[in-house]
């Protein structure tokens, strides 16, 4: 046993090495020290032939790399080169932080551009890996940024991963990657048949190596719907604790929670998360930002709990990002412009948009807002849907119908930016699509209609429905089942609006306004 303190670099290192034919096989298990805090990432282990003064910032950046820490992980890989310019495995791991499955996002250009710093060709790279393990490794990321679309390098990926997964049946990082491919492939949304067989890949190895960090976050993510939730509970309680340095893995934890309906969990976790990376930013000398994931899913937590003061903090936080110069951009070349995590202005829509539904905020000054969107196709189609919304809700017949007429322009326009894109528009489309049946639908009751509302809502129920679930906060912004059963609820049709709820309630369990709308419909009388 070696016991190594790397003093310049605030890493202590407990370590026992072996040598075989002058490659050395680290195996780590480390923690980070800095600003007198032990940074807490996951345990990792990964055989490997990289210089000894490589290890440590190599293992660190694969724990993040498991966190989705991309950033930080990336810093640490270029560490590892830095130390050991020859650590192929290093190169490795800086091309992979360019490649977001779950996210289906890929930055195909920055990871070519790193391998190209390893060897100007393929063959060239793979003769660096000096073990047969590692060559396999470095072909995997070879398939993932070839040749063909986004879709088929997916796929030629997961044959390779699972190919080394079969191979190395006692790399727990192979497994890991093996089960992260599976979820990647998943290229129309979740997939109940491809997330259970990564969850069956994933599961007897986070028996054996319960601190591992992508075992217990990839399983997260495999259960992350109301149907799979309970399943994921032991992954995330103990994600909570392994990795409690990494914001995002505070964070995934509330996948779980938001499917079972947990919201103190929701908050908890969010809470926590938002805390480390305020306190990440600060230490860098930043400002901590308002908007994003975490922050938006926060946000949700305390609406579900009748904490709109809470609520309404963020998204006034959140304003000041999405008013400032950098609103409207987006923040890195991988990410991509139709999700509203990735640009503020986008975040700030999707959390006014839940503020004003779940708070039922109808003719507040806010509804009126009327904050510069620019070229943002997917957030003015949002906003348009609301502001029709509203109008629907506060019985301005006026406001609707031409809160119609705007859904539909935006629609339109909407539509012709998703002509130009290939690859993971399903679903956009088809929200679009069901949100704009909505309002169709309460024109209908608005002009004296209620069957055809009525119609017309049951066929919007179905289409969303038919989509497969989405995990966070619900993806159709009023849940189709939600709005059916309050336009049901108006008319008196108690009966079939508790039916409505219900529904709705499998899709978005223990959400506050299907719980109080099928309370409601059981004390009414018929």
């Amino acid at each position: 046993m070696i016991h190594e303190s790397l003093a310049a670099g605030n890493l202590s290192i407990v370590s026992c090495c072996s040598s075989s034919k002058a490659v050395l096989l680290s195996c780590l298990a480390f923690v980070a020290v800095t600003h007198a805090q032990t940074l807490r990432v996951g345990d990792v282990s990964f055989p490997n032939s990289g210089a000894p003064s490589a290890q440590g910032s190599f293992l660190y950046g694969l724990a993040q790399l498991h966190n989705f820490e991309y950033d930080d992980a990336g810093r640490a890989f270029r560490d590892a080169q830095q130390a050991d310019p020859g650590f192929a495995m290093a190169y490795w791991g800086e091309a992979m932080t360019k490649n977001h499955p779950v996210w289906m996002e890929q930055d195909l250009g920055g990871a070519r551009r790193i391998l190209q710093r390893l060897g100007s060709s393929s063959a060239e790279r793979l003769s660096k890996a000096k073990t047969e393990r590692e060559r396999a490794y470095l072909h995997s990321i070879e398939m993932l940024y070839g040749v063909g679309d986004k879709e088929a390098r997916d796929i030629a990926y997961l044959e390779e991963m699972r190919r080394i997964h079969t191979t190395y049946p006692d790399d727990v990082d192979a497994t890991a990657f093996y089960g992260l491919a599976l979820l990647g492939s998943a290229h129309n949304g979740r997939d109940t048949a491809i997330y259970e067989k990564a969850a069956a890949a994933l599961e007897p190895a986070f028996v054996t190596h319960p601190d591992h960090p992508g075992l217990a976050h990839y399983l997260i993510h495999s259960y992350d719907d109301p149907g799979h939730a309970h399943l994921g509970l032991p992954a995330a309680r103990r994600y909570f604790t392994i990795a409690s340095s990494a914001p995002h893995a505070l964070h995934m934890t509330s996948h779980i929670y938001l499917a079972a309906g947990m919201w103190g969990d929701v908050v908890a976790a969010n809470e926590q998360a938002t805390k480390v990376a305020a306190e990440r930013v600060q230490r860098a000398g930043r400002t901590p930002g308002g908007c994003g994931h975490t922050n938006m899913w926060l946000m949700y937590g305390y609406l579900q709990q009748g904490k709109a003061d809470a609520a309404r903090g963020i998204l006034d936080h959140c304003r000041t990002s999405a008013t400032d110069t950098n609103g409207l951009t987006v923040r890195a070349a991988e990410q991509d412009p139709l999700d509203p995590d990735n640009i503020p202005a986008a975040s700030y829509i999707q959390m006014w948009t839940r503020y004003i539904i779940d708070t039922e905020d109808w003719s507040g000054a806010l509804v009126r807002e009327d904050l510069p969107l620019g070229d943002l196709a997917g957030a003015k189609f949002t906003r348009a849907f609301v502001r029709a919304l509203a109008a629907a809700k506060r019985s301005d017949a006026t406001g609707l119908r031409t809160g119609l007429t705007d859904i539909r322009e935006a629609h339109q326009w909407l539509e012709r930016v998703l002509a130009s894109r290939r690859d993971g528009i399903g679903p956009y489309r088809r929200r679009a699509s069901i949100l704009e049946q909505e309002i169709e639908g309460l024109a209908h009751l608005a002009d004296g209609e209620p069957y055809a509302a009525i119609d017309t809502l049951r066929r919007a129920v179905g289409d969303e429905e038919r989509m497969p679930v989405e995990f966070g906060p619900p993806f159709v912004d009023k849940p189709a089942s939600e709005l059916l059963g309050d336009v049901l609820l108006s008319l008196g049709r108690n009966a079939e609006a508790a039916g409505a709820y219900e529904a709705a309630l499998k899709r978005t369990p223990n959400r506050a306004s299907s719980v109080k709308g099928l309370a409601s419909s059981r004390l009414q009388p018929q």
